[in-house]
């Protein structure tokens, strides 16, 4: 069925239709409940909700209710009805009644399902790149959501999914010899790739798994290529940032062994760390930290590529921004650690990181502190990923301040608390500023989406371009495009946009459409 309304309205004939708001509230229809202004959040998915009945009841009249058979009498009628029905201004409501009618408006819908990426703008940072890069944690720029520091975090989302593209166009690494260059297609053309990493677990699966399945190839190799290191070498751009900028992406877990050292969260001490109470999950630090038979360790690789490019790029303005998503969002800030304890003289150093989940203790989080190390996680509240490792002591408390505070007032309960805190090898605390979107906000995603979707990255990036501030979780005029959505998380899209990209004949772009023919799925794509 074609829900695009050109085909049903031929744009000469969209003059004869005019009507006022005051027309969508006296329309009896059960699609347009009369709801007050300060229900409109409620009426918007009430409204979205309908609009799915509305297209299943189209479907079952067959494709002759369309245009055959009919005459450009019926067909404006039934234009009109449906236009109606659809009632724009409910999701967009600051435009007026008669601008919901427009060409301009109504074809809105369709950029957003075009494969053609749209961005917000893209400002001069200048003399303010070190607020944007957390210098004062972020503070009056997270709600309202910055149009700058939106901008910037999607673009380093972007770097990663490049990581991921990367990874999964040849994931398999030969056990015999040193890997060969790897080309990255990065977003960025003013950015260069300057060194490929690798991340190695020091955990072997059991014999037996290799007789059950033998044909799992490189889903169980040791060493895997994790993410990249790039600088940015166009003028333009460095005069644009304020400085010259240098990135880390990290992927997310794709193996059978990377899954393996998630769940090894036993917290243990760091080596480096003279302060036994500073702690990080055990198969975190492995995989950060184990060299491979032809690889150097992660922690190797990084901090060595570090001290080349600011001894390259000694003098100039320089930062070190680390990105990466879920369990690249872990090594994120164990890469973070190690730069900052390694390397000399280190530029300032961010970190931003989706999805991730908790890395060490307190004492790690204070370590981190101390450092200067700013960082930044964007978390889905329906992200289940965002609330483990770790027990309820430290978490729950953490979130609620007065709580905190209220019964810490308590000496009996503030020793205990300690002790637990000091003690116990599952006592997780997050890291850094919290940037907080939420599934259910999106007008396009279904509120009961499944636990994938609620971590899958081009989601994540979708909900940080249409965050605006708490009070307005979605902002009307979001760029990003929805194709991608659409092509990796369908069944969470809501029926109105996967029917009108079906109409579009939206395809699979080649780029991102990797074949994992005979192989496990990984949740972190």
């Amino acid at each position: 069925m074609h829900t695009g309304i050109s085909s049903t309205l031929p744009a000469p004939n969209l003059h004869v239709f005019h009507p006022r708001r005051a027309s969508f509230m006296c329309n009896n229809s059960t699609l347009n409940p009369v709801v007050s202004s300060s229900a409109a959040p409620s009426s918007t998915r009430q409204h979205l909700s309908n609009l799915e009945k509305l297209l299943q009841k189209t479907n079952q009249t067959g494709p002759e209710g369309v245009v055959k058979g009919c005459s450009n009498g019926s067909v404006e009628t039934k234009g009109k009805v449906l236009l109606e029905r659809l009632n724009l201004s409910r999701i967009w409501p600051e435009m007026s009644a008669a601008d919901d009618m427009s060409p301009r408006n109504l074809n809105r819908l369709q950029r957003l399902l075009s494969k053609t990426m749209e961005y917000s703008p893209r400002n001069n940072l200048g003399s303010r790149w070190r607020e944007y890069h957390g210098c004062h944690d972020w503070s009056g720029l997270l709600d309202p959501l910055d149009e700058n520091l939106r901008r910037e975090v999607v673009r380093y989302g972007e770097f990663v999914q490049a990581a991921y593209h990367c990874f999964y166009s040849n994931p398999a690494m030969s056990a015999d010899e040193a890997p060969l260059p790897r080309h990255v297609s990065l977003p960025e053309r003013s950015y260069k790739v300057t060194k490929s990493l690798y991340a190695t677990s020091s955990v072997g699966l059991p014999q037996w798994v290799d007789d059950v399945a033998p044909n799992l190839g490189w889903m169980t190799q040791q060493s895997s290529w994790m993410g990249f290191v790039a600088v940015c070498d166009d003028k333009r751009e460095i005069q644009r940032m304020g400085r010259r900028d240098i990135v880390i992406a990290l992927r997310g877990t794709a193996t059978c062994l990377e899954w393996t050292e998630n769940f090894r969260a036993q917290l243990v001490e760091i080596s480096e760390s003279d302060d036994p109470t500073q702690k990080v999950g055990c198969g975190f630090l492995s995989l950060h930290k184990t060299p491979g038979a032809h690889v150097p360790s992660l922690a190797e690789s990084v901090v060595d590529e570090v001290q080349r490019l600011t001894e390259i790029y000694k003098g100039e303005n320089l930062s070190i921004t680390i990105t990466g998503h879920s369990l690249g969002a872990a090594l994120s800030l164990l890469v973070a650690d190690e730069i900052s304890s390694c390397a000399p003289q280190v530029p300032p150093m961010a970190v931003f990181s989706f999805g991730g989940p908790r890395v060490g203790n307190k004492g790690f989080a204070d370590r981190l502190n101390e450092k200067n190390v700013k960082v930044l996680r964007i978390v889905n509240s329906q992200d289940l990923i965002t609330k483990v490792p770790g027990v309820f002591i430290d978490g729950r408390l953490k979130q609620d301040p007065d709580k905190l505070e209220e019964e810490q007032r308590n000496e009996s309960f503030a020793r205990v608390f300690n002790m637990l805190e000091n003690n116990n090898p599952w006592a997780y605390s997050h890291v850094g500023t919290e940037l907080k979107v939420d599934t259910k906000m999106s007008p396009y995603l279904k509120p009961n989406a499944d636990v994938a979707c609620c971590h899958d990255l081009e989601a994540y990036l979708h909900l940080v371009d249409g965050f605006l501030s708490m009070e307005c979780p979605f902002r009307s005029n979001a760029k990003r495009s929805l194709a991608k959505l659409i092509d990796n998380q369908k069944s969470n899209v809501k029926q109105l946009y996967t029917d009108e990209a079906l109409s579009l004949n939206l395809e699979r772009r080649d780029s991102f459409s990797i074949s994992m023919v005979s192989c496990l799925p990984s949740p972190s794509r």
